[in-house]
């Protein structure tokens, strides 16, 4: 039988839907504890205040985006398991939505957060260039050093703007889809269609299709 949650894991959960949910602005610390039917005081005990939850948030964040940036050493990448990386990724994305809902408020209202976020996004360009880099040496990519970076730049792009088209086109109160994430997949994997060596395209380009979803399927 799995633990009850703690008071401090419930008001960070109910914190991650209302932002989610309401965005991160409309949602005051008053709202946070009536939601859970605790009192303020009792927030307070494990929160001085709602930028020291965001923060608990972003690490929650930080964590599980930076096990997916960073390439298992000895680790054989596999043409394969790239759809499967790019769903979990994709998903860890939508459950911390807010981020990039509101991201430049998020930034500009808290310096200390902003310099985390910075140095988050500088490690995870790094290590997406090293995990391109990995697939030209494996022989499933054709790219140099700078290709790897401009590639991961778009890619971090898509990535983190993604959630905010769907909800700009579909609401706040989307939830996701497996439509929508194959879209975004595809989305990705389209940026990387030339540079995939002869060998390799006709296998790139059925994954493309399998993942294509029609853009009135989705905004319709």
């Amino acid at each position: 039988m799995a633990a009850k949650p703690s008071t401090r894991e419930r008001i960070l959960q109910a914190s991650l839907e209302l932002f989610n949910t309401q965005g991160e602005r409309n949602i005051t610390t008053n709202h946070i504890a009536s939601h859970l039917g605790i009192s303020p005081g009792n927030l307070y005990y494990h929160f001085r205040n709602k930028p020291t939850i965001v923060a608990e948030l972003f690490t929650e964040f930080e964590g599980k985006m930076e096990v997916f940036f960073t390439l298992p050493e000895q680790a054989a990448v596999n043409l394969e398991d790239k759809a499967r990386y790019l769903e979990s990724l994709l998903d860890i994305l939508w459950q911390y939505r807010f981020m990039h809902q509101g991201l430049e408020y998020l930034l500009e209202s808290d310096p200390e957060l902003a310099g985390r976020y910075r140095q988050f996004s500088q490690r995870s360009l790094c290590n997406t260039q090293k995990i391109y880099l990995a697939f030209a040496e494996a022989g499933i990519l054709q790219l140099n050093a700078q290709q790897a970076e401009t590639l991961s730049i778009n890619v971090w792009i898509v990535l983190s703007s993604w959630m905010q088209f769907l909800t700009t086109t579909q609401g706040a109160q989307l939830s996701l889809s497996e439509q929508l994430l194959r879209r975004g997949i595809y989305q990705i994997l389209v940026l990387e269609e030339g540079y995939v060596v002869p060998a390799y395209r006709e296998a790139v380009t059925s994954l493309c299709n399998r993942l294509y979803v029609p853009l009135e399927d989705i905004t319709c």
